[in-house]
C-alpha cells in the first residue's frame, strides 16, 4: 500500500512537471505589444515578414522568430543647421519636427535603417532641405516671410521623409539667428535711423520756428504801418491825446505817494519871496 501511494505521489510530481515545463515554453513563446507600438518579425528562414504586427499578446516561435518592437506614436525632435542666406549671411536655424514611422513601412524600414531610424534620417534630411530653402531667401526675407519659409521646409521636408517611410505631423521654426556681424551692422542701422528721424525732426523744428518768426515779424510791421497811418491822419490832435494820457497816468500814480505835497499854482511859496 505504501508502494502505490508512493508511486501515485511520484506520478503527480511528474504531472505537475510536465505542466510547468509546458507553461515555461507557453510564456516564452508569447510577446506583448503595447499601446502605439508595431512589432517586426525576423524568421531565420524566411527573413523579415512584410507586414507589421499590431498591439497586443501574439505567438512565435522562440530562436526561430524574433520581434523587434517600434515606437509608433509621434515624437519630437529638434534639428539646429548652419546655413547661409541668398545675401551670404550666416544663419543658426533649429527646425523642430514631430514624427512617427508608418506601420505599413516599418519592415522595409526595419531592413534598411534599422531600430535607430530617426537618427539615420532626420539630421541629414532637415539639413539639405533646410539649406536648400533658406538659400532662397536674403536675411531680412527670412525674417518678414518667415511663415512663407515654414512652408516651403515643411512641403519639402515631408515629401521628403515620405521616401523613407516615415510621416511628419508638424514643422516649426523655433529658433533663427543670424551671424555676430550681421547683428552688430542691423543695430548700427538702427541707430543711425533714429539719429536720421532726430535730426528730422530737428530741421522740421527749426522750420516751424523760422515760420512763426516770419508771421511775428509780418505782424509787427503791419501794426507799425497802422500806428503811422493814424499819426499822418490825426496829425498833432492824436500826439496831443497821447501827451494828455501820459500826464494823467503821471498824476495818478503821483497823488498815491505820501511825500508828494500839492500848493496852489495862484500863491507864492517861501522860495518864491523876495530876498532882503
Amino acid at each position: 500500500m505504501a508502494q502505490q501511494i508512493a508511486q501515485l505521489f511520484t506520478r503527480i510530481g511528474q504531472i505537475g512537471f510536465g505542466v510547468a515545463v509546458v507553461g515555461g515554453v507557453i510564456n516564452s513563446a508569447l510577446y506583448n505589444v503595447d499601446a502605439g507600438h508595431r512589432a517586426v518579425i525576423f524568421d531565420r528562414f524566411t527573413g523579415i515578414r512584410q507586414s507589421a504586427v499590431g498591439e497586443g499578446t501574439h505567438f512565435f516561435i522562440p530562436w526561430v522568430q524574433r520581434p523587434i518592437i517600434y515606437d509608433a506614436r509621434t515624437r519630437p525632435r529638434k534639428v539646429p543647421v548652419i546655413t547661409g542666406s541668398k545675401d551670404l549671411q550666416t544663419v543658426n536655424i533649429t527646425l523642430r519636427v514631430l514624427f512617427r514611422p508608418l506601420p505599413d513601412h516599418l519592415p522595409r524600414i526595419y531592413t534598411t535603417l534599422g531600430i535607430d531610424y530617426e537618427d539615420r534620417v532626420l539630421p541629414s534630411i532637415v539639413n539639405e532641405v533646410l539649406k536648400a530653402v533658406v538659400a532662397r531667401y536674403d536675411a531680412g526675407e527670412l525674417i518678414t516671410q518667415r511663415e512663407k519659409v515654414s512652408r516651403n521646409v515643411s512641403q519639402e521636408l515631408t515629401q521628403r521623409a515620405s521616401q523613407f517611410g516615415i510621416m511628419l505631423d508638424d514643422i516649426s521654426i523655433t529658433h533663427l539667428t543670424f551671424g555676430r556681424e550681421f547683428t552688430q551692422a542691423v543695430e548700427l542701422k538702427q541707430v543711425a535711423q533714429q539719429e536720421a528721424e532726430r535730426a528730422k525732426f530737428l530741421v522740421d523744428k527749426a522750420e516751424q520756428e523760422k515760420k512763426a518768426a516770419i508771421i511775428s515779424a509780418e505782424g509787427d510791421a503791419t501794426a507799425a504801418r497802422l500806428i503811422a497811418k493814424s499819426f499822418g491822419e490825426a496829425g498833432e490832435g492824436l500826439v496831443e491825446l497821447r501827451r494828455l494820457e501820459a500826464a494823467e497816468d503821471i498824476a495818478y500814480r503821483l497823488s498815491k505817494n505820501r511825500n508828494v505835497m500839492y500848493l496852489p499854482s495862484n500863491q507864492p511859496t517861501l522860495l518864491q519871496l523876495p530876498s532882503q
